[in-house]
């Protein structure tokens, strides 16, 4: 795997740019079980001293992981492995990304229950 060090690459190019590189080495540590549902995601800092990367290239990786249902925000907390569907049904979900409808209810939840704290809390 050859990364890149610019923002754009040539039509056509195999050579993953910084963020994608993040995204896939979450990715697979995710898929070997490096990290689990529910863990703690490396912070930005962790990120950027490991792939000598920018604080945008990590938070496009983080971003990808998300979109791709690997991860979850949960504000003031960080970023979080998400929990696979309980109804996949599907041996094979090892090797799919986890994540889907379950984990965004489970993310909405958890973001309703902070902004009801929030408004709740006398101080």
């Amino acid at each position: 795997m050859t990364t890149g060090r610019q923002g754009r690459r040539a039509a056509g190019s195999t050579v993953l740019l910084t963020f994608e590189v993040i995204a896939e080495a979450l990715r697979e540590r995710i898929r070997s079980g490096g990290l689990k549902p529910g863990d703690a995601l490396p912070t930005q800092a962790v990120l950027m001293r490991e792939f000598g990367a920018s604080s945008l290239s990590v938070q496009k990786a983080m971003a990808l992981l998300k979109q791709d249902g690997y991860a979850i925000s949960r504000p003031g907390k960080g970023a979080f492995v998400a929990h696979p569907d309980a109804d996949a049904g599907d041996p094979e979900a090892g090797n799919a990304p986890v994540g889907g409808t379950a984990a965004r209810v489970e993310m909405l939840e958890q973001e309703l229950a902070e902004a009801l704290e929030q408004l709740t809390d006398p101080t």
